[in-house]
């Protein structure tokens, strides 16, 4: 028995990285997943966007996991689109329990350096998609007065950071969004909260398509974290996802920093 048995998952952003991590992690206790990418083209990225190659082998490895899998095409910044994929998840995966809003890009460099056109992709992604996510999955859980809902932040939007101040915006965002929420549904059965994961090895930042990372980087990164690792693993974000979605109900409006103890130095 797990501790997800019967639940249903929808999780954006599911194709790799943290996602694909939260995806098997719930399904590992118990959860039938519907995992939501693959977004439209965008501009000025550094690193690839997650495709239906990517999305279908999620779903695979989770069936793999003996639970069911429903893959969606999914760009969170259409929010016809994202309605549509929490109709098709109740009705095809007979309800809609647990929410992990992840969908999410980065985008660096001065402030001075940001176009119109990367401030707004970058909004309308990080902070626009979580809040159609939200809307559209909090009528089916005040109707069955049961929910549990994640948003994924980052230590970004705890601190500032030189040549991420476009994308900390939208991290801070989405806090007071999730607490905000958090606060209109706490009497129904329906918690929200937010984990704030550091720099986690993914192909989001990822330097090189190769997967080798320059010693150089290695060690300031080491040096920057009070713990002395580089960077997370997804898996380090997926226990702090889990331990949230299967908590009883009493934590909600709460920020999980996994920051590698750079929340230590916070106020």
């Amino acid at each position: 028995m797990g501790a997800l048995d019967g639940r249903v998952a929808l999780i954006t952003g599911a194709a790799r990285g943290q996602g694909r991590a939260h995806a098997l992690a719930l399904a590992a206790e118990g959860a039938d997943i519907v995992a939501a990418d693959a977004p439209g083209p965008m501009v000025d990225l550094t690193y690839p966007l997650g495709t239906e190659d990517d999305l279908r082998d999620t779903a695979k490895r989770v069936e793999e996991l003996g639970r069911r899998c429903l893959p969606i095409t999914l760009d969170v910044r259409d929010s016809a689109r994202v309605d549509a994929a929490v109709r098709q998840t109740v009705n095809d995966m007979g309800g809609l329990h647990i929410v992990v809003a992840n969908a999410g890009i980065v985008s660096t460099g001065p402030l001075e350096q940001v176009s119109d056109q990367v401030w707004q992709q970058l909004l309308d992604t990080n902070l626009s998609g979580v809040f159609h996510t939200l809307r559209a999955a909090i009528p089916v859980m005040r109707g069955q007065r049961f929910g549990r809902i994640v948003v994924t932040s980052s230590m970004g939007g705890r601190m500032g950071i030189p040549e991420l101040a476009a994308y900390n915006a939208t991290k801070w965002g989405i806090i007071g969004l999730a607490k905000s929420v958090a606060l209109e549904v706490a009497k129904e059965g329906v918690t929200v909260n937010v984990v704030c994961p550091t720099t986690t090895q993914t192909p989001m930042v990822q330097p090189t398509e190769s997967g080798d990372v320059p010693d150089d980087l290695v060690r300031r990164m080491m040096k920057a974290n009070p713990i002395p690792r580089p960077w997370l693993q997804p898996e380090d974000v997926s226990r702090g996802v889990l331990y949230l979605v299967t908590d009883p109900g009493v934590i909600t409006g709460s920020v999980l920093e996994i920051g590698l103890g750079g929340s230590a130095r916070m106020h």
